[in-house]
């Protein structure tokens, strides 16, 4: 049974927190989320508020064409700041090769940090170059990751199986650090976003697909428990759930 959920701020809502919000307090304590925020103008007061309703988190998207185009090193300190203030982890979603670029600042933030989608690892292998820069990132301790959207990894734009060889060689580095996600409600491809007056088909996939996928190749129901249960508590901040 499902009893605690996170929400994370869709793109294309920008910086409008206010249905995320809504969700959370219809969740009555049940719920957390990840919030986007505009730094400049983000008040204290409005964190505070935030924080009561379930907010645990801020999240940067450099991977889809909406939103702030500002590069990953101009954005990243002053919503970590934000972040820092609040006791909140800053959630990430980029292409490897950005967060392998970018790997010293995220770490010089003072918060965890949460990689999004496997880290966008795409075609490259884990024994690649490319591929151990971003398992030595994963490895640190204040570095989390979220296993989610196996599909934004593949050729396959409904695919719901992870990479095998990349799901192990994560949890060989950081299995106490890592959540699962579903991704829902699936939205196109990043490379077909082209604003938001264009309507395109969400993609049609199954949750409990995407749930047994995971859970036939994760490894051991040890494993399971705590990437879908214990590691989420931990992050997101959940009080008191047995």
């Amino acid at each position: 049974m499902i009893s605690c959920f996170v929400i994370v701020q869709p793109s294309f809502y920008g910086t409008d927190n206010t249905l995320l919000l809504e969700s959370l307090d219809q969740l009555a304590g049940n719920g957390r989320g990840v919030a986007v925020v505009d730094p400049r103008t983000a008040s204290a007061k409005t964190l505070a508020d935030f924080a009561a309703r379930g907010i645990r988190g801020l999240r940067i998207n450099l991977y889809s064409r909406l939103g702030d185009v500002a590069p990953l090193a101009q954005r990243l300190a002053p919503v970590a700041d934000c972040a820092r203030a609040a006791g909140w982890h800053v959630q990430v979603i980029a292409a490897i090769e950005i967060l392998i670029e970018n790997a010293e600042l995220l770490l010089k933030t003072g918060v965890p940090i949460v990689i999004d989608h496997y880290g966008l690892h795409g075609k490259a292998p884990p024994e690649s170059a490319k591929g151990r820069r971003l398992l030595e990132l994963l490895a640190q301790p204040q570095v989390w990751t979220k296993l989610s959207a196996p599909y934004r990894n593949s050729d396959d734009p409904l695919k719901t199986q992870p990479n095998v060889a990349w799901l192990n060689a994560i949890l060989a580095v950081a299995e106490d650090r890592c959540v699962w996600g579903s991704d829902w409600p699936h939205t196109p491809p990043h490379s077909a976003h082209l604003g938001p007056d264009v309507v395109l088909a969400y993609r049609e996939l199954s949750y409990s697909a995407l749930v047994d996928d995971f859970l036939s190749v994760v490894g051991s129901p040890q494993s399971a428990e705590r990437i879908m249960r214990d590691n989420p508590i931990r992050l997101y901040d959940f009080p008191g759930v047995r």
